[in-house]
């Protein structure tokens, strides 16, 4: 019995030929139940160390979900599944996309002021300094001093 958020044998099936074969001779942690563990992280919002023990280790779940990012193993996956199911004809493409213009920032977002509260009054050199190009970037290294911030 497969628990919820856990793949299902048709659709580890899918994804067994997807997964990569050690190449350093060492025995990896079982993908299956890491991706399982992926899933459960990314559907229940948990943090890492809260994965249930069902799992193995956290460290290892996160390390492989990481390195996978870093290669673009994930990216790979899922347009190979989208590949296929558009082969056989069960994708819609038409309910893919983002529209920038549906996401939208609240002002505080933004840095703003909250409503009700007092801004301060911009002064004379306040208002000169913004009209200029910064002179000099700061650097947390203290070897790096002072830079010119245009290229």
């Amino acid at each position: 019995m497969t628990r919820r958020h856990e793949l299902t044998d048709e659709e580890w099936a899918l994804l067994l030929p997807l997964m990569p074969r050690p190449s350093n001779g060492r025995a990896w942690a079982d993908h299956r139940t890491v991706i399982s563990g992926v899933l459960f992280w990314a559907s229940t919002g948990i943090q890492w160390r809260d994965l249930p023990d069902r799992f193995g280790p956290w460290q290892t779940v996160y390390e492989r979900f990481r390195r996978w990012q870093k290669e673009g193993r994930w990216l790979a996956i899922l347009r190979a599944l989208q590949g296929r199911a558009d082969r056989e004809g069960i994708l819609d493409w038409s309910l893919f996309g983002a529209d920038s213009t549906s996401v939208r920032a609240s002002r505080a977002a933004a840095g703003a002021a909250k409503k009700g509260a007092a801004s301060r009054p911009t002064t004379r050199w306040g208002a000169a300094a913004a009209a200029t190009a910064p002179r000099c970037t700061w650097s947390p290294s203290a070897a790096a001093g002072c830079r010119s911030a245009s290229p």
